[in-house]
């Protein structure tokens, strides 16, 4: 891998520079605490120090709402919705990294999506790192360092950032701005070094997860279900915020001739009381606490059984952004108590 250095005063125009790649997108700030990412008119605005994004960068690959065709007795005509735009993801910690890293692995299974990897295709990554604050688990999760998944990824030493160039593109990116960069010293090594060892204390959280999908197993029928149920107000905003959270529904919207008409998806989630309800009005899981419990379950148990790993980054986004604040970390750590085994 080839690795460079960047003076963080070369960060602003080297960033300008990258739209040539793609239209910039980052971190902006939006109300006085909270940030999202959004197109980038002036790359002084950006907000190098946002640790955590309203929506993660999901956003990008399978939007809200996207049109997939449209169709008429004629036949179907694919809807090619920004059809090659390229665009530069700039500010990516390693949790969203990871985050889509498990979506490549859910949309390229048996039944490949082509919409997700249209998109994907088209979307340079250049990574952040970051000081984890008081809701980050993702050191528990594995994700607290990102290795591959994106094409630049820079660390901060200080008054420089140390460049790992992961693909082609960022070798491109690079070298077409060649005279801001700089090559590592045994400075840059050792600051680097120094700052990973150091980066690891500020988890202030941790998470066990040995064993954890036997101990899910173990507690399906927990007390502990019902109770979060009964908090839980089914708004689905923990899956809308989460970096993994793939569900979508489909629809057909018809014009009033009733013959034409486009196939949308939208995000959906699993917490909402009409999930599984099925034709016939019956209703799979028709309690909140059998929605909490499921969507615990496919984070923590039934994704690992089939990918070998949990479909959560610990990135802390639905802690934040719960309203009947129920706590992932929390109610983990009262299922693996011995009191409720």
């Amino acid at each position: 891998m080839r690795i460079v250095t960047l003076p963080k005063d070369n960060l602003v125009p080297f960033l300008e520079s990258t739209k040539a790649f793609g239209e910039l997108h980052a971190p902006l700030r939006r109300g006085e605490e909270s940030c999202a990412l959004g197109k980038v008119d002036n790359a002084a605005d950006i907000q190098v120090g946002c640790l955590r994004t309203i929506l993660p960068p999901k956003k990008y690959f399978m939007p809200q709402e996207q049109t997939m065709f449209s169709f008429s007795p004629e036949g179907y005509e694919p809807v090619a919705e920004e059809a090659g735009k390229r665009y530069v993801l700039f500010g990516l910690h390693p949790c969203d990294i990871h985050g889509l890293k498990i979506l490549d692995l859910v949309f390229s299974g048996k039944y490949t999506d082509p919409y997700y990897f249209e998109r994907r295709k088209h979307v340079a990554i250049i990574g952040l790192d970051c000081i984890p604050d008081e809701y980050c688990f993702c050191d528990s999760m594995g994700t607290s360092f990102a290795e591959d998944g994106f094409d630049l990824f820079l660390n901060d030493i200080g008054d420089r950032y140390l460049v790992m160039v992961g693909t082609s593109l960022g070798d491109d990116m690079v070298n077409a701005s060649a005279r801001l960069f700089g090559e590592v010293d045994e400075t840059a090594k050792e600051e680097f070094k120094r700052r990973s060892n150091t980066r690891r204390e500020h988890f202030a959280v941790e998470v066990e997860t040995w064993g954890l999908p036997e101990i899910f197993d173990m507690e399906y029928e927990s007390p502990l279900w019902r109770e979060a149920g009964e908090r839980c107000l089914s708004c689905g905003a923990c899956s809308m915020v989460c970096p993994t959270c793939y569900c979508y529904d489909v629809l057909d919207l018809l014009e009033l001739n009733a013959e034409k008409g486009v196939r949308k998806r939208r995000w959906d989630s699993c917490l909402f009381k009409d999930y599984a309800l099925v034709a016939g009005g019956h209703n799979f899981r028709k309690e909140r606490s059998s929605r909490v419990k499921n969507r615990f379950f496919h984070k923590q148990r039934g994704f690992v059984a089939e990918y070998g790993r949990p479909a959560c980054t610990g990135c802390g986004r639905c802690i934040v952004d719960c309203p009947a604040q129920i706590n992932i970390v929390e109610l983990i750590t009262k299922l693996r108590s011995y009191s409720h085994v």
